[in-house]
């Protein structure tokens, strides 16, 4: 069945169809209707086109598996809800993560702090001290710099680092050790 033909059904007629058949080409269908709206909404709460592109996407994805899941009578004020309750989330997150890579910053000073005392008694001290702390974070190697990014600043176990990586258990851990090992190596050596 081609695209034109779901110009004959109402929206509630393509969930029902996406339901039966579970074909994707449906909610292609109330995409390529409804993305206008949608793009809208995210630009409203994220106010970045980028973002707001990338949500639209997000929340289409979101629909496989919500319409199997939910009775909507009314799918255009049901995805207008969606939209702004996934910004809003989104927002939320970025708020968080923001806040979390302080604490990241905080919580690795004083690791790095444990082996030796620094005496911070200037803002130039911290801010040279942070910036170190970039450069060893960033001089690590790819796989410890993903795995220390996802444990301390996205909050991942480490069950999750290994499924979104696929990397193993132990690698895991492994890379989260020797990335922690190595930070503390690079301050210390430029301290």
């Amino acid at each position: 069945m081609n695209t034109s033909n779901y110009n004959q059904y109402n929206d509630t007629e393509l969930i029902a169809l996406y339901k039966k058949t579970d074909n994707n080409a449906v909610i292609g269908h109330l995409f390529e209707k409804y993305t206008h709206l949608v793009f809208g909404v995210c630009m409203k709460y994220l106010k970045d086109e980028d973002d707001a592109k990338d949500a639209v996407m997000q929340i289409f994805e979101k629909l496989l598996i919500d319409l199997k899941k939910h009775e909507i009578t009314q799918f255009k004020g049901w995805l207008h809800t969606v939209a702004k309750n996934h910004c809003l989330m989104q927002l939320r997150s970025d708020k968080s993560l923001s806040e979390k890579q302080q604490e990241l910053k905080k919580d690795f000073k004083s690791f790095v702090e444990s082996g030796y005392e620094l005496h911070l008694n200037s803002e130039p001290d911290k801010e040279k001290q942070l910036n170190q702390l970039e450069q060893a974070i960033n001089s690590l190697k790819e796989e410890q710099k993903i795995c220390i990014d996802l444990f301390y600043l996205k909050e991942k176990s480490y069950q999750e680092i290994a499924v979104l990586t696929g990397y193993s258990l132990n690698t895991v851990k492994s890379n989260i050790q020797n990335g922690k090992r190595n930070i503390k190596i690079h301050m210390t050596g430029q301290a």
